[in-house]
């Protein structure tokens, strides 16, 4: 099995699995682990044999799944989705020593019954947000594998209608679940009263330990392309709407010809809008100021210009395409930038001005320019970055830094385009026990974390009283988290 299987098996078993579930007949795999009780289960396993082949083994003997173990409202789960859970473990290195079948169980029924009581609550998953999700999916396998033809083959699936099927109830379940834990716990907050006698009322030996964490500036210096390089741009995108306009040409075919849209071929190159979709507001704004059938003047946003075409207009909601194109940055615009970042690097070693000075005056990044070029961690809001934690690329990029270090201008691709930063540790700190005044802000995470898990747990009692479930007699003797046999 070559390497691109075991990174798709690695990456989305937890999507794919359930539709290798429905399978009635799966190779037996064995796998050497002491919780681990049943052999069955699918070639699932064999994205996975390049790493583990010392731990799973893979023959090509037939046999009956297991039957059902549980019914929670109009879900199935099957006793394969149990072994299966065991192998995702396995593949993704999280030791099933200690985690038994009863355990595996009980956390199947909890995600099927946020799923169930989804739907008791009107809760709506739009079938555009599901295949959405789906192309996106599909898109990535079928660009680790090769083709199509080898994702289907690899997963037996007879044709990529019945595989897109089956994956959209898997994804649609899942989406259902996650809004649902959602909404039990979107009401929750915690007042400052409530962090402190949280953190008073764990012992000294119970309280977490929080690992080496730095805070993080940086100076930031965009390229600009010259006046000719955006008419340029802007030109060719009037041509294109012309064309389409008096010509009859193809706005679709243009898009996939000539857009820079990363994500132009998800969903067919059609993008599904509502007032509340997570797009720039530049975008938002002309895409419900035209009309159906209609495509835009050419626009600016912070990813480049752009012409929209709307295709249909559904109430509230539109469905557009568009053509994104970035103007030409010059090698000469490039390396003007680098230099200026240079320049300012020397200013700030030589004393001229502070790192926050500079960054505050010249630094074109306006998320972090009036904090002095402070960066946020996305995970917490705060301006601490657990080295354990942080992106791999910003890890390697500061940790060699040290006392008053800054380092040399940086080159990096982000999403709107090329950018050159400076980059400073402002301060490190020693992995120690938490301190309620340093690090309010990770109690105060944590306690909130505790007081919703209270919350759910309230309502994982009071849902499962008004919910048909059924365990199978093999299960009963298992002690549940939650009270699944309704004892």
């Amino acid at each position: 099995m070559n390497k691109a299987l075991y990174v798709v098996g690695c990456m989305l078993m937890f999507i794919i699995n359930p539709l290798l579930a429905q399978e009635t007949q799966v190779d037996s795999v064995a796998v050497e682990s002491p919780d681990l009780l049943v052999s069955n289960d699918t070639t699932n396993v064999g994205a996975a044999t390049a790493s583990l082949k010392d731990t799973v083994k893979i023959d090509n003997t037939r046999e009956k799944v297991d039957g059902v173990a549980a019914v929670v409202g109009e879900y199935v789960i099957l006793e394969s989705d149990i072994d299966k859970s065991f192998i995702d473990m396995q593949t993704q290195g999280v030791s099933t020593k200690n985690i038994t079948r009863c355990q595996v169980l009980g956390k199947l029924m909890e995600d099927k019954l946020y799923a169930h009581q989804a739907i008791q609550d009107s809760i709506v998953v739009t079938d555009a947000e599901v295949n959405s999700t789906v192309d996106r999916q599909m898109d990535f396998l079928v660009s680790q594998v090769g083709s199509m033809e080898k994702l289907l083959e690899f997963y037996r699936k007879d044709d990529e209608q019945s595989f897109r099927e089956e994956l959209f109830e898997i994804v649609k379940s899942q989406q259902l679940s996650q809004r649902m834990q959602a909404k039990v716990v979107e009401e929750i907050e915690i007042t400052p009263e409530e962090v402190r006698q949280w953190y008073n009322s764990l012992a000294e030996d119970e309280r977490p330990v929080f690992g080496d964490e730095v805070e993080i500036a940086q100076i930031v210096k965009v390229p600009e392309p010259s006046e000719a390089e955006v008419k340029e741009t802007i030109d060719k995108l009037k041509e294109y709407k012309r064309d389409v306009e008096e010509n009859g040409s193809s706005f679709a075919i243009k898009q996939t010809l000539y857009s820079e849209d990363p994500g132009k071929n998800s969903n067919g190159g059609i993008y599904k809008l509502s007032k509340n979709s997570g797009f720039v507001q530049e975008f938002k704004d002309v895409a419900f100021s035209t009309n159906e059938g209609e495509i835009s003047e050419p626009f600016k946003t912070e990813f480049g210009y752009h012409i929209i075409y709307v295709e249909k207009i559904r109430g509230q909601e539109r469905d557009v395409r568009h053509i994104l194109l970035r103007p030409k940055i010059s090698a000469e615009a490039i390396e003007e930038t680098k230099d200026e970042l240079a320049k300012i690097r020397t200013k700030i070693l030589d004393g001229e001005f502070t790192f926050a000075e500079a960054a505050r005056n010249f630094s074109d990044e306006k998320e972090t320019r009036f904090d002095g070029g402070v960066l946020r961690n996305p995970e917490t809001f705060d301006t601490k970055f657990e080295l354990t934690k942080m992106d791999p690329t910003l890890y390697s990029q500061i940790s060699d830094l040290q006392g008053d270090q800054i380092s040399q201008p940086l080159q990096e691709e982000t999403r709107t385009g090329i950018q050159f930063k400076l980059l400073k540790v402002i301060k490190r700190y020693k992995s120690h026990k938490a301190d309620y005044s340093q690090d309010y802000v990770k109690i105060k995470e944590l306690a909130l974390k505790e007081k919703q898990f209270k919350e759910i747990a309230e309502w994982m009692d009071e849902k499962i009283k008004d919910t048909y479930i059924s365990v199978a007699p093999d299960s009963k003797g298992c002690d549940f988290a939650n009270n699944w046999l309704k004892k």
